[in-house]
């Protein structure tokens, strides 16, 4: 059985192409998982070898999978859907299928918590990831892209609306722009209740992220040191949103993987 599942996912992989479809995605996954200490450079050869191509084949989009920086025993991964219906159908192929079953006992003995997760929807259209030729390694791959993946994550009270979303587009995205950040898509928590509650989501929580990738951390760092420089930011929009937020902004600093999609 093990045999022809392995087999399966070489076929999965030689038909997959190397380049991404545009236009995802609408609805996202940001997922942490805490590992065993010491067992992350184990599990990510794993994760790369068996769970791309074989949740890909079902309709899953692995956008990329990351080294958390500042938390070594973190595993951080996207994954993207069209919307909500696509969500539930390709989890239940991928999880009820072969390969998960094959491997999950496996993979299970590196995590400690797989709960830390984050039910995202694009604002706009335009706001979802791209990922028209964005290239990924091909199976076996073990060198790091390189670049650095920023997530950035405001909490509230409540669900952000309209007038955040505004607020964030007119003010703070410019400001941004103006310090040499490009922000490669922006989301906020999904309000529609987990259609697939075998796999718990952050329900509660009440989140806007945006993401921008970066060559390097000293890139990010000089960046960020630019933004500190824009007079809109430090007079009035700093001060703003810190008024707005439930607590300071929590910044994830990403290291691409050998075979993410998203990478710098």
């Amino acid at each position: 059985m093990l045999k022809n599942i392995l087999l399966l996912g070489a076929s999965i992989a030689a038909q997959t192409s190397a380049v991404a479809p545009a236009g995802c995605c609408a609805i996202v996954e940001l997922r942490q998982y805490t590992l065993h200490p010491g067992q992350r450079d184990a599990f990510i050869p794993m994760f790369e070898g068996e769970f791309i191509e074989s949740q890909e084949a079902v309709g899953n989009t692995v956008i990329g999978e990351f080294r958390d920086l500042d938390k070594p025993d973190h595993f951080t991964w996207l994954r993207g859907f069209s919307d909500m219906p696509s969500r539930a159908a390709a989890l239940q192929a991928f999880y009820g299928g072969d390969v998960w079953k094959a491997n999950r006992d496996a993979a299970n003995a590196f995590f400690i918590d797989t709960d830390n997760v984050l039910l995202l929807h694009a604002v706009r259209p335009q706001s979802a990831f791209n990922l028209d030729g964005a290239k990924r390694a091909t199976p076996g791959a073990a060198r790091d892209p390189g670049g650095l993946l920023v997530a950035t994550i405001y909490a509230f009270a409540a669900p952000a609306d309209e007038e955040f979303f505004r607020y964030f587009e007119h003010d703070i995205k410019p400001a941004l722009a103006s310090a040499g950040i490009d922000v490669r898509a922006y989301y906020a928590s999904e309000t529609a209740p987990n259609n697939f509650p075998r796999l718990p989501v952050r329900e509660k929580d009440h989140v806007f992220i945006w993401f921008a990738l970066f060559k390097d951390e000293v890139d990010f760092a000089a960046h960020r040191t630019r933004l500190e420089t824009v007079p809109a930011w430090n007079d009035t929009i700093a001060p703003g949103l810190q008024k707005r937020l439930l607590a300071p902004a929590e910044v994830l600093r990403l290291a691409p993987a050998p075979r993410s999609r998203l990478h710098g």
